[in-house]
Parts: C-alpha cells; structure tokens; sequence
C-alpha cells in the first residue's frame, strides 16, 4: 500500500504541524513560480514574488573606467580605455562613469581625461558622468562634453584630509560652487561619500555621521548620493544600521550603494541594501579597483557578480552577462591579469 497523507493538521503534534505547513509553503511557491515562467517573458521580473520587499530593477552604475582604472600603476592607453567604455555601452549599462578631471600630478591614471570622453561612442539613453571635484575640473569637464558631473567627500575627516587635503567642513565648501554651476547649466550632479562603513585612519564611522554628510550633499542638489564603503570593511549589520540613519533624512530613491570586497561582504552588504530599498547599486567590471588612498582596501565589488546575483533573484538590469564578461576579460588583459570576476570566469569558460 502507498503511504496516505494526513490532511487534517489538528491531529498532528506541533513540530510536524510546523514541518506540514512549511511544506505546503514550499510548495505553493513552487507552484506560483512555474506559474509565474509560463505566463511572463524572460525579462518579467519574478523579484515580487520572491523578494518582495526588494525592487524589481536596479540600476548598476559602471564604475570601472574611473575608480577602477585609477589605480593601476601602469597607465592604460586611451584606446583601451575608450574601447572598454564602447563594450560596456554595448552590454547594456545605463550609467558609466568615464574619467576624472583632476590632476594629472595627482591622478595620472586620468590624464587623459578629455579625449577618453571625447572619443567614447556615446549611446541614447547612457549617461556618462565624469568625476569633478572642484570649480577648475567643473569647467574643463563640461568644455570636453560632459552632460553630467560627480563630487567625492567623506564621512571621516581622517579620510579627507589623505584624499583631498582638506576638512569634511572645507570639502562640502568647496562643491558649492560646482553644485551652482552644474544647476545654472542644467547639468545632473551626483555625490559619492566614501568610508561609511570605516575609515583606514579613523576607525568606525558613526552612521549618523554619514547621513549629515550625505544630506549636506543632497541639499546641494545632488540627484543622488552613493554611499562608500571604501576599505570593504562593512557587515550586512552595520549596513543596515548606516541605511537606516541615512534614510531618515533622504529618500531611498535618492541613495545608492558602492561597496568594496575586501572581507567577501559586499554581495550579502548588497542584498541588505536591496531589502532597504535601494536600487541602485555601483560597481566595477572585473572587480577593477582599489583605493589609493585606503591601505588594504580590495578592489570594487565585481559588476559581473552583481548581475549574476540579480538574474538570480528576478531583478532586471537590462545588461548582457556575457557581453559583460567579456568586457572585463578585455580590460583584464590589458591590465596584465585575469578578471577578478567569479562569475566572468565561470562565463567566459563557458563561451570558449
């Protein structure tokens, strides 16, 4: 005789009451799912269900041809980095950030700044934000084209006077006038606070601290504020904690995320993010990057692992995995290295 299931849960003991209703739990999910593929197209979002307090599309913003780059000791040649830039528009990403105008003296790695965003293809519906933190770099920026800028502080002051030689108080002072000019000009401006989750000189940061940074630089009138985790030092615990101080005063759909992967946090500190209603999330193809500034501090979370997670959870991004992995082998070699993408090697494997 076949086994018979009991269906009448009152006659059954606590615990395997419990274990009856996860299974039925299980698999009504499962049953909505298979439901939920015959029904919707490829690109139909399953992250509702799912995740439902996740959104159901995030924008990545690319950030490998400038943070990632500008830490290689070798200068990459402008070709290589225009190219880089057309393959990542050609995969599908919305937002690439392409150089810095800053000091050649400084940064050499951006030297090159003006013919890297001259000479890009660019892409209806891509931005292409260029980093600008002061009034002389504002205007050589928009002189070569630039349609949107950025601006860089810090949540510790320790930081800020290593990077940019100056108090958090001096930095935030010194952006006004960027922050006027790109309003007079109709351009959009972005801001970056670095060290939210730690600082390589000061420590722990307060998260009420990053968020009197990151309102100082919405009040601005940055569009949106991604929040740094420099050194990869943060914890999906102290993610939330610096997410939910700074959401307290800015909306969630003003806020981005940038994490590093230097303790292997930054996907979990990521999916932490997503569940407080971020959905925009910066990373950096082949896991580019570093900090100069942050001794110890590992390279950007990978955008490859990014994707791969997200198509894995039902969010759409719109970008090609594998146009993706192959931009990051690309740049990789020029760099003289494998890609530091799990998932681009697992991929490119796959495509030879």
């Amino acid at each position: 005789m076949g086994r018979k299931t009991c269906h009448n849960t009152a006659m059954l003991g606590p615990a395997t009451k419990r274990l009856f209703e996860t299974r039925k739990h299980v698999l009504h999910l499962y049953s909505s799912l298979k439901g939920l593929r015959r029904r919707q197209s490829s690109s139909s979002s399953m992250a509702p269900l799912l995740f439902p307090n996740v959104p159901s599309a995030v924008r990545i913003v690319e950030v490998g041809p400038r943070d990632g780059l500008q830490n290689e000791k070798a200068i990459i040649p402008t070709d290589v980095k225009v190219e880089l830039i057309n393959r990542l528009s050609a995969a599908g990403l919305q937002t690439i950030e392409v150089t810095a105008f800053v000091s050649k003296k400084w940064v050499p790695q951006m030297g090159d700044n003006k013919e890297v965003l001259t000479r890009i293809i660019k892409r209806p519906g891509v931005a292409y934000p260029v980093l600008t933190p002061n009034a002389k770099g504002f205007e050589d920026a928009v002189a070569a084209g630039a349609m949107e800028v950025s601006v860089f502080g810090a949540a510790s002051e320790a930081f800020s006077q290593k990077n940019i030689n100056c108090s958090i108080a001096e930095s935030l002072h010194r952006f006004r006038p960027v922050a006027a000019a790109a309003k007079s000009r109709g351009l959009k401006m972005r801001g970056y606070v670095s060290c939210v989750l730690g600082c390589p000189y000061q420590g722990a940061i307060a998260p009420e601290k990053v968020a009197e940074v990151a309102k100082a630089l919405y009040d601005m009138g940055c569009y949106e504020i991604s929040l740094g985790d420099t050194i990869g030092a943060g914890t999906p615990g102290s993610t939330r904690a610096m997410l939910l101080a700074t959401k307290a005063c800015i909306p969630a759909k003003h806020l981005a995320v940038h994490f590093h992967d230097t303790y292997g946090q930054a996907l979990a500190n990521i999916l932490t993010a997503l569940q407080e209603g971020i959905a925009v999330v910066d990373a950096s193809v082949a896991g580019l990057g570093g900090c100069p500034y942050a001794m110890g501090a590992s390279g950007n979370v990978a955008t490859e692992d990014v994707v791969y997670m997200l198509n894995g959870m039902g969010v759409d991004t719109g970008i090609d995995l594998n146009a993706l992995a192959q931009a990051g082998q690309f740049i990789s070699a020029a760099c003289g290295r494998e890609t530091q993408s799990k998932t681009g090697r697992v991929v490119l494997g796959k495509l030879t």
